[in-house]
């Protein structure tokens, strides 16, 4: 929320990366809420969150719809990143606001769409064959076929575009030091982006890699719900804490690690109502 409320305060930070970052907000808060309703739902009935019901399948498909937009979102910002430093030297191409636009709306459409599928039809809620252990009434196969492309996309596709950044900065750096000019900004541009692609890929791997494991697990897995309580459901009730604490981390990764946009928050702190435009400049 502080993330979202400094972002739209401050209209010079409203530019195509700043949507994205903003974007990326709302589908973290979308999965503390989620992960809200899902959590109530475990105080008030246990057994709803073990043995599955009707009542968990539309909490876990706006789960799923918030988490496959925030990897979308995190695909979407590294590739903007990309662009912008892959051409910044082409005046052909340019990120625009429309061009991040259109990506919010693409990145959520295909969220609600795949997180739905569930609330569609593609459940197990009437069948004993091919139910979800950890996540009934889902079933495996949508798991499956949710989990794997998803993961696939949210590793490779950030690995591409973050080794593409520093290595067209390493070769502008040598390419300038072999002219005799200063080097010293690619120099630091290299180091922040190396630092933050290992944030990312170090916080992506710890998020989301056990949420994988176990829908591994429970494709390759044949016992009931009693054998494998309460380990395997502790286990369960863990990878979504770690999804959670994705959702804390972003903002410190992407957003409030910005000297700019802490300048700006420290500034909304002492606005009073009669000196906004003045503190603002």
């Amino acid at each position: 929320c502080t993330v979202i409320f400094t972002r739209m305060a401050t209209k010079d930070l409203h530019k195509p990366i700043s949507i994205l970052f903003c974007n990326l907000a709302f589908s973290d808060l979308f999965t503390s809420f989620s992960g809200f309703w899902i959590s109530m739902l475990f105080i008030t009935n246990p057994d709803v969150t073990i043995f599955g019901s009707k009542d968990m399948l539309a909490p876990y498909a706006f789960y799923t719809v918030s988490i496959l937009s925030t990897i979308y979102n995190l695909v979407s910002i590294g590739i903007e990143r990309y662009l912008a430093v892959a051409e910044s030297m082409r005046t052909r191409f340019r990120v625009t606001r429309s061009h991040s636009i259109a990506a919010v709306l693409i990145n959520w459409v295909l969220a609600f769409f795949l997180g739905c599928l569930p609330l569609m039809g593609w459940n197990c809620l009437h069948m004993e064959k091919n139910l979800s252990v950890l996540y009934s009434p889902f079933c495996v196969n949508y798991l499956i076929f949710i989990a794997i492309p998803n993961v696939v996309v949210a590793f490779i596709i950030p690995l591409f575009t973050y080794l593409r950044i520093i290595i067209i900065l390493r070769k502008r750096k040598l390419r300038m030091k072999a002219c005799g000019q200063a080097t010293g900004t690619y120099k630091s541009a290299e180091v922040q982006v190396a630092r933050t692609s290992i944030f990312i890929w170090l916080l992506a791997l710890i998020s989301y890699a056990p949420f994988f494991a176990g829908v591994i697990f429970d494709a390759t897995n044949h016992q009931c719900h009693i054998d494998l309580y309460p380990g395997v459901y502790i286990f369960r009730n863990c990878t979504a804490m770690l999804i959670t604490i994705n959702c804390l981390g972003n903002p410190i990764i992407y957003t409030l690690n910005v000297k700019t946009l802490g300048a700006k928050l420290k500034a909304l702190k002492c606005l009073s109502a009669n000196r906004i435009r003045a503190c603002t400049v």
